[in-house]
């Protein structure tokens, strides 16, 4: 599924994705595969498990970033 990060707390860990289609998802920081900075405002590919966000992805600068790819 994709969405946007709209709010994130760092006091307490949770934020909340608005997916595509309008529903809105909770989601846990662990949850984020590849944090990169400041979340709020990142576009995201994600799963849905129990109404909850998980293994997002923030989708921003090349796919072999996003998707946790490194140089060698």
């Amino acid at each position: 599924m994709h969405g946007r990060i709209t709010k994130f707390s760092p006091e307490v860990g949770f934020g909340v994705i608005e997916a595509e289609n309008g529903a809105k998802y909770r989601f846990a920081k662990d949850e984020v595969v590849n944090l990169n900075g400041k979340l709020v405002g990142h576009s995201v590919d994600f799963l849905v498990s129990a109404r909850r966000g998980k293994e997002i992805f923030l989708m921003t600068g090349s796919p072999w970033t996003a998707f946790g790819g490194g140089s060698h």
